[in-house]
Formats: structure tokens, C-alpha cells, sequence
């Protein structure tokens, strides 16, 4: 995608999903990025690539966008993962809360760390409206004020030890019952999703 033809205010999205196996599915959500809701092709919205792991059952789909069109096409391949991925069914050695598991934003050109913490931030309130019962946990730039790095969440939420969600509270959208991921299903049938705007990393 040439950055001049999207006037240089371009971020990126790695949205993983919790679907690798079935290339079909992990497909259909890459073109949900690209189609707008009348099935025509966003103009300024790519999808650069596709990685998928087979053993963790996990993809990552990263889309490039002008920063106006962005949070559009991210929401478009959510709703689809959504509706295409059971996680009842899900299996996979990768922990995983949902069948959007990730939603980590990064500037690339003419945007600043900020703006895409507040992209993030914006997309995690329109993604709890469009998929009631969902539950969002930010970090980086999108949690305000704290900006708690990834790992810092991961070990909150007990990510590897598979802990209880029952007692914690998102940031936005409705307390998880139990953790959602790999064969243990959400009583809602819902996934949960963790939103962030840039991946602060500390060691």
C-alpha cells in the first residue's frame, strides 16, 4: 500500500485469532478487513500479511490502514472471528481468552503513540456495543492512566496459569463468568478480547 496515496497517517493492526486449521476461516476474516459493509473494497486498508501456527491454533492477520480507516477494518475481521470461531470447540497448546485474543495498534507513519492508544481505546467501545456480553482488557497506551505493559496484564489475568477470570473486572464491557479459551467455552458463548494501543514491553 503506498503511504503517499493515504496522505503518511498510516498505523497497523496484528490481530490475532484464535483459528489457525481452518485456512477458509482465517481467510473470510482477512476479506472482512478489506470489505466495507456494502461488500466494496476499503480503498485504503491492506492486509499484509497472514501467520498461523498450527500446533497453538492461533493466527495473526496484520492490517495497514490510514489511520481514519483502521478501526473500520479491525472491526470488521473481529465481528467475523466472532461469528466463525466457537470456542467451545477451540484447541490449541497456546492460551488463548477468546476467539479475538489480541488487538495490539502500532503507529507506522505520521502517527504518534498516543493517537493509537486512543485508536484502541475508541475500537474497544464500538467492539463491546457491536458484540454484547464481550469483556475488553487494555493495556499500553489505551490503558489509561496506568499504561500497564502486556506482560503486566497477562500475569493479572493469569494467562499461563489458567486462572479464574470470575474475579476480575474489564476495563469495558461485562465480567467474564470463567476464563474463555482453550476447551473451557464462556457460559455466554462470548468471547473475551484484550485491546491495546502500542505494546509497551518491560523486562
Amino acid at each position: 500500500m503506498s503511504s503517499s496515496r493515504v496522505g503518511r497517517r498510516l498505523a497497523a493492526c496484528l490481530l490475532n485469532v484464535s483459528e489457525a486449521r481452518r485456512k477458509d476461516v482465517v481467510e473470510n476474516i482477512a476479506k472482512a478487513a478489506l470489505l466495507g459493509e456494502n461488500g466494496e473494497k476499503r480503498p485504503e486498508v491492506s492486509v499484509l500479511n497472514i501467520f498461523s501456527d498450527q500446533d497453538y491454533n492461533r493466527s495473526v492477520i496484520t492490517i495497514a490502514a490510514s489511520v481514519d480507516e483502521l478501526n473500520h477494518a479491525v472491526l470488521g475481521a473481529c465481528v467475523e472471528a466472532f461469528r466463525a470461531i466457537d470456542m467451545g470447540a477451540q484447541e490449541g497448546v497456546h492460551p488463548c481468552l477468546g476467539a479475538v485474543d489480541l488487538i495490539p495498534i502500532y503507529p507506522l507513519a505520521g502517527v504518534g503513540v498516543e493517537e493509537c492508544g486512543a485508536l484502541a481505546r475508541s475500537l474497544a467501545e464500538t467492539l463491546v456495543l457491536s458484540v454484547p456480553g464481550s469483556s475488553v482488557f487494555l493495556f499500553g497506551e489505551a490503558d489509561l492512566p496506568q499504561k500497564r505493559p502486556l506482560v503486566q496484564r497477562r500475569k493479572q489475568l493469569g494467562w499461563f496459569a489458567r486462572r479464574d477470570l470470575g474475579a476480575l473486572e474489564p476495563d469495558l464491557g461485562v465480567a467474564p463468568a470463567r476464563r474463555c479459551g482453550l476447551t473451557v467455552p464462556h457460559p455466554l458463548g462470548v468471547p473475551l478480547m484484550e485491546v491495546g494501543g502500542i505494546l509497551l514491553r518491560s523486562e
